[in-house]
């Protein structure tokens, strides 16, 4: 049995407020002890988005009646609440830019708006993007102007990983995270999975992004998942959302990549639980580790999924790698398939 420590996902979309049919607090925090997470960290773009203290108030009020897991909340980053985003900043995980096409209405367009959170927002706390060519550059630029630590989401091309490369030889404080579905997915499996349900944000892309990514592990300081969840229907509708849901089969494909020599587990720990913890100064969890039978196998069926939505993108794909169980501060939270802790039990990381 390989025991490890609880697993830390910097990037998760856990739906509530505003879309818990896809996924809530409660649902989405027993896919993440089911992938061997004791703490997630929750993006703003819900409905509505998390912009104030009003919105970042009912988000926590559901999240310590629901959580599972520990968690730790984003604050969006608007046209109109450069002020205060920054008062809020100790409540949060950190301040969170979307400045590209992404799911919901948080998208930043203004360039005073952006300089404006680079100004105001504290030093202490990452600053985290969403910007992909472009926009990368730009955050990369302000990065330097402003001296302060950004952290990138989801890199995703040759040329973005690149960028990133020689922004850390240039001493910025920038780290980035990659997604499994990135080191794992393409553009060529668009037509195997059905357009709908390859909508994601960034989008998969070519092979030799793919390989880009994979050669540039030194680079890359997080693993993170981007869990999105939308249902089916959403999936295979007409304006099919961008989103894969990504909690339960995370540390499968590591330790798949393990087994590959492309990573040692070592470079696992390094970005599925240090790095993470101290990018976003996530406090110690006494008490807490995994154990994963790493001899065992098990087959992808959404059906079996913890996650709310039900389907995922590797759908019949063997893992390596059965979470048998999951141990938080002292106490079994998830045994044999079944979630223990109950609805509550996960902490507020930011008080």
């Amino acid at each position: 049995m390989l025991k490890l420590p609880g697993l830390i996902d910097p990037h998760v979309h856990l739906r509530e407020p505003g879309a818990t049919h896809k996924e809530d607090f409660a649902s989405g925090t027993a896919a993440a002890l089911a992938g061997g997470f004791t703490a997630v960290l929750a993006m703003p773009n819900t409905q509505p988005p998390l912009t104030d203290g009003a919105s970042l108030a009912r988000a926590k009020k559901a999240a310590r009646a629901k959580a599972r897991c520990d968690y730790g909340l984003f604050l969006g980053a608007g046209e109109g609440n450069v002020e205060g985003a920054a008062g809020l900043a100790p409540q949060c995980a950190g301040l969170k830019l979307y400045l590209d096409q992404t799911y919901g209405p948080l998208r930043l367009q203004s360039l005073l708006a952006l300089i404006g959170h680079f100004q105001a927002w504290p030093a202490s706390k990452p600053i985290c993007a969403h910007a992909e060519g472009l926009s990368l550059a730009a955050v990369l630029h302000l990065a330097a102007a402003y001296q302060r630590p950004v952290h990138i989401c989801h890199v995703s091309r040759k040329e973005e990983i690149a960028l990133i490369r020689g922004a850390k030889e240039r001493g910025l404080l920038v780290t980035c995270e990659v997604t499994p579905h990135h080191l794992f997915l393409t553009a060529a499996d668009v037509p195997r999975l059905g357009s709908g349900r390859a909508e994601v944000r960034p989008s998969l892309a070519s092979a030799a992004d793919q390989q880009a990514l994979w050669d540039s592990m030194a680079v890359i300081d997080c693993i993170a998942t981007d869990h999105a969840p939308h249902t089916l229907e959403e999936k295979d509708g007409p304006s099919p959302p961008p989103g894969f849901p990504g909690l339960e089969t995370a540390l499968g494909l590591m330790l798949k990549a393990v087994g590959e020599g492309r990573l040692s587990l070592d470079d696992l720990l390094q970005r599925m639980h240090s790095n993470p913890r101290r990018i976003f100064g996530l406090p110690e969890q006494p008490e807490t580790w995994v154990e994963v039978d790493e001899q065992a196998t098990w087959e992808v069926r959404g059906q079996a999924l913890h996650t709310r939505c039900r389907w995922s993108p590797f759908e019949g794909m063997v893992l390596p790698g059965v979470v048998r169980r999951v141990t938080l501060r002292g106490k079994k939270a998830f045994e044999e398939g079944r979630p223990l802790a109950r609805p509550g039990t996960g902490r507020d990381l930011f008080g």
